[in-house]
């Protein structure tokens, strides 16, 4: 049975806007921004690695193996394809007011095809997150900006990796 996926962000997730000033992250310049990593961030995505598919999800797409890849350790990784997407019969809707937050709910679903996954990112509609919670194949993790990843993210994914089924309720009883 193949691993679940695992969808990563970049920006927010690994490369948090104000993290604490020992919080062990290095400044990079990438592609005319400044990008902070963490060496903790490469050994948690290697760890994960044992039992997920790892897989860009991030608007960085292609750029993400040629910048933070090497930096962090990490093989090519596979890229879930946001520019240019064109919704497509059977895309679920995304809400006027989640078009920004959203968007990427359609192409990651469409990359899974059925497969189990868990998803972090800084900015996933708490919709998504509240739906996720009735369903066993899925799991979104919001993860704050401002710090980025935590142990406790990592921790999460590794204690209950997503697996195929949906949750089932127990019969009523009389």
């Amino acid at each position: 049975m193949p691993k679940p996926l695992l969808f990563l962000d970049v920006d927010g997730v690994l490369n948090p806007a104000s993290p604490h000033p020992d919080a062990g992250f290095d400044a990079h310049t990438l592609l005319g921004y400044r990008v902070l990593l963490a060496a903790r961030h490469a050994d948690w995505l290697r760890e994960l690695a044992g039992g997920y598919e790892l897989v860009w999800a991030t608007t960085w797409e292609d750029e993400a193996n040629r910048h933070i890849s090497p930096l962090l350790g990490l093989p090519e990784l596979p890229v879930v394809r946001f520019t240019g997407y064109v919704p497509q019969p059977g895309d679920p809707r995304v809400p006027l007011m989640q078009l920004i937050s959203g968007r990427k709910w359609p192409p990651i679903l469409r990359y899974a095809q059925g497969r189990p996954f868990a998803w972090v990112d800084d900015v996933i509609p708490g919709r998504l997150v509240r739906r996720a919670l009735l369903r066993r194949d899925r799991l979104l993790l919001p993860v704050d900006p401002v710090h980025g990843m935590e142990r406790r993210h990592v921790d999460r994914l590794l204690a209950r990796p997503p697996r195929a089924g949906l949750l089932r309720r127990s019969p009523a009883r009389p």
